[in-house]
């Protein structure tokens, strides 16, 4: 298998996220800590959980950022990791309110469930196409808080894996009870973000 291309890929990354996996658990434990965003939140419970969620990935290289150099107008992919088989895994993350009711709710749900699935197939492409790697070492997970999600991913070769926002909470509360010490762990997340991003 050539991995020249992917090796190429790896350093355009490191370039653009020079932050060390340490660096990486510092802001997501603040995100934990503190209630800034829920999408950061679902991010963060990736982040701690990769092992169980998706066991083949082995080493973040990139996080929300884009994934053709100076062409952030086309979006940031979520998270890059490199697999324990040295290909790349693409995750994208969607934080779905389950608990919303009412007719437009249950539309804008239904528009997300699709999105996020479209998001990382396009993502998918844009990376055989620009770094020139093959679709055989590109594979693509979704995290979300909805487990329809799943429907929308099983005509693909798409992994799809969701936590109810219940367990997300209760996870968070758990964290921040046996870990943050009262939140005396916490580091400023509006910091770290606008350095990591």
């Amino acid at each position: 298998m050539d991995t020249s291309q992917i090796d190429k890929f790896v350093s355009y990354c490191q370039g653009e996220q020079p932050q060390s996996e340490e660096d990486m658990r510092r802001f997501f434990i603040g995100v934990i800590g503190f209630p800034y965003d829920k999408e950061l939140l679902l991010q963060a419970y990736l982040f701690f959980k990769i092992n169980s969620l998706f066991p083949t990935c082995s080493q973040l290289i990139l996080f929300e950022k884009a994934l053709i150099q100076d062409y952030t107008n086309l979006g940031k992919v979520d998270f890059v990791y490199i697999s324990q088989n040295k290909n790349l895994f693409l995750i994208e993350t969607k934080y779905i309110d389950t608990e919303a009711t009412g007719k437009h709710e249950i539309t804008r749900r239904n528009k997300h469930r699709n999105k996020v699935v479209e998001q990382v197939i396009d993502w998918k492409y844009k990376l055989r196409d620009y770094w020139n790697i093959s679709t055989n070492q590109i594979h693509c997970g979704v995290f979300t808080t909805d487990p329809q999600v799943g429907d929308r991913a099983r005509s693909t070769d798409i992994i799809a894996k969701s936590i109810s926002i219940y367990e997300l909470e209760l996870w968070q509360k758990n964290y921040k009870f046996y870990n943050l010490e009262h939140g005396n762990k916490r580091d400023s997340v509006r910091d770290l973000y606008e350095v990591i991003k």
